[in-house]
């Protein structure tokens, strides 16, 4: 593998103006994620789809799916896209991808103008591999296969790969406002985690319960204030995060931090949130 596909989802929702802001924003904390592992690479973003250029493919998808805004990534080889090309840089990766006996299909979409059409991709290339893994009984199986082989045919360009690995998806990290986090437990990193994922810059006064989101935040700031009127107020923020339920409406009501107050986990389930805490200290 030699690049990474970087998706967005909801940033491809906006209009054009709001979406360069945004992926100027992305952008920029992918760069943190990086520069945190000390991962060199190069990035730019081509319509709508971000490559990622590294020597250290596995430890950038690590740091890359942690990303805000980030629908999911795609180690794989690029390549030029003449269909002789194609065929060869895919029946060379399939021999690492295919087990003895394994079914395999492939899916190929396309933009730009070609001399062949989507389906042609999908005739010829999935026919390279099966002759490339013919020794080890491979099957094409297009209903159910074990193994996929993706073509994405970009103008000129050809990426070739075989997983979508997924990320948290959202808006990007600071696209919207700040808010403060009241973190004192594994439910309020949650809440101020999940305020994280709709863009908000999240500024912690808590305790060590806030460690979770460092992973997350390469720039995670934390705030000594002695109360948190005080930590709000200092920090000009827009408003508060709770990790509250609706049996906790007691102490939701009691919580006057003096601004509009979240509560993003009022109508979770217990099952809910041990199953979403555990997803982010993945």
């Amino acid at each position: 593998m030699n690049i990474i596909l970087v998706r967005y989802a909801e940033v491809g929702l906006k209009s054009p103006g709001v979406r360069r802001h945004f992926e100027s924003i992305l952008l920029d904390n992918m760069e943190a994620a990086l520069a945190r592992g000390r991962i060199e690479a190069l990035i730019n973003c081509e319509a709508g789809r971000i490559y990622v250029r590294t020597d250290r493919i596995d430890e950038a998808v690590s740091a890359l799916v942690r990303v805000f805004g980030v629908a999911s990534v795609s180690p794989a080889i690029e390549c030029g896209s003449d269909m002789d090309e194609m065929q060869s840089v895919a029946a060379e990766m399939s021999r690492f991808v295919l087990g003895q006996g394994a079914s395999f299909a492939v899916k190929a979409r396309r933009e730009g103008t070609h001399p062949y059409t989507s389906m042609d991709v999908g005739r010829e290339v999935g026919s390279a591999i099966f002759l490339a893994n013919e020794d080890r009984g491979a099957r094409v199986d297009l209903t159910c296969p074990e193994v996929i082989i993706y073509v994405e045919v970009r103008g000129r360009r050809a990426f070739i790969f075989d997983r979508y690995i997924p990320g948290p998806g959202g808006l990007p990290l600071g696209s919207q406002g700040k808010v403060v986090a009241s973190v004192h437990s594994e439910r309020d990193a949650l809440a101020a985690w999940m305020l994280m994922k709709r863009g908000c810059k999240v500024l912690v006064w808590g305790d060590e319960h806030a460690d979770v989101l460092d992973a997350w935040d390469p720039r995670l700031k934390r705030l000594e204030s002695s109360s948190l009127q005080s930590a709000v107020r200092a920090s000009k923020a827009l408003g508060a995060v709770f990790g509250h339920r609706l049996e906790d409406i007691d102490l939701a009501c009691a919580a006057d931090a003096g601004v509009p107050a979240f509560h993003p986990l009022v109508g979770m389930t217990e099952a809910e949130l041990e199953e979403r805490i555990k997803n982010i200290r993945r």
